[in-house]
């Protein structure tokens, strides 16, 4: 984690006592399969009992649940939240109350895309939107990116689409310049997960059929991702430029939805109102 001030350290603390001690409470001996002996002055589990479960020391847990400054490990938080039966969310908080970076969370839901994730695509028409997740790779598009910027049925990442789909590269007036922009923020996306085989797949396959990828992954240029600018000369509509919006998807999942606004005084909104009744069926 990032350093903390001296001032925040005890609030941190004191939340995680807290937080423990209501996790242990709201469970009986019955929930997790502890046999319950003598009288219990106190609900829920026993310190002692949530210890034995993950395994640690008595004494180790008491400090953790009374804050002390102790070193912890994720094996051993990942041990304490199977002890208490803890959500992935509420998994993520411990980390977090702890002192250390937390696990991703959502991401065993996969490529599901709900229905009201569908419908914020299409109802951003005639403007392009992709939904993506953390690898780039395509969940959902609409209507508008397949006309405007040429994506198909083969299309299934948004880097490998940038390098491999002649039609995209053609269109983009300013692909040579952006390419190195482009590659940096994916890199800048792996460095939050390293080891992580999801981008490691994306990059294999990728430098195994574009030596222009290859070479600008090996400067390893790190860049964010910010609010960008994406021109392209579409063969209908001519030239087209747009303000490109990414929004993360509140729901710890990490996707993220990627918004083609029309720029102002470029004549791109009315363009797109012309392919869109262009592209229905009479």
């Amino acid at each position: 984690m990032t350093s903390e001030s001296p001032a925040v350290r005890p609030r941190r603390r004191e939340q995680l006592r807290d937080f423990l001690r209501t996790c242990r409470a709201r469970l009986t001996p019955a929930d997790v399969g502890v046999v319950a002996v003598g009288r219990r002055r106190t609900p829920g589990l026993r310190r002692e009992e949530v210890a034995a479960l993950a395994g640690v020391g008595v004494s180790w847990y008491t400090w953790l649940e009374q804050g002390r400054d102790i070193t912890v490990s994720s094996e051993v938080l990942d041990a304490v939240s199977r002890a208490l039966r803890l959500t992935d969310l509420e998994r993520a908080h411990l980390y977090l109350l702890a002192g250390l970076n937390p696990p991703r969370v959502g991401g065993a839901r996969g490529d599901e895309v709900s229905p009201e994730l569908r419908r914020l695509l299409d109802a951003w028409l005639p403007r392009p939107a992709i939904l993506r997740d953390r690898y780039w790779n395509l969940l959902a598009i609409n209507d508008a990116t397949r006309t405007v910027f040429g994506y198909d049925d083969t299309d299934h990442n948004c880097l490998v689409t940038f390098f491999t789909n002649a039609r995209y590269r053609d269109m983009h007036v300013h692909w040579a310049s952006v390419a190195p922009v482009v590659v940096a923020a994916f890199r800048a996306d792996a460095a939050h997960a390293p080891g992580d085989p999801g981008f490691d797949r994306v990059v294999d396959e990728l430098g195994a059929v574009s030596a222009e990828f290859a070479e600008l992954w090996a400067r390893h240029e790190v860049g964010a991702q910010v609010q960008a600018v994406k021109a392209i000369r579409h063969p209908e509509a001519g030239d087209l430029v747009f303000d490109v919006t990414t929004l993360a998807v509140a729901d710890g999942s990490d996707r993220y939805l990627e918004l083609c606004n029309p720029r102002p005084g470029t004549g791109t909104e009315e363009q797109l109102e012309r392919l869109a009744h262009a592209a229905v069926p009479v």
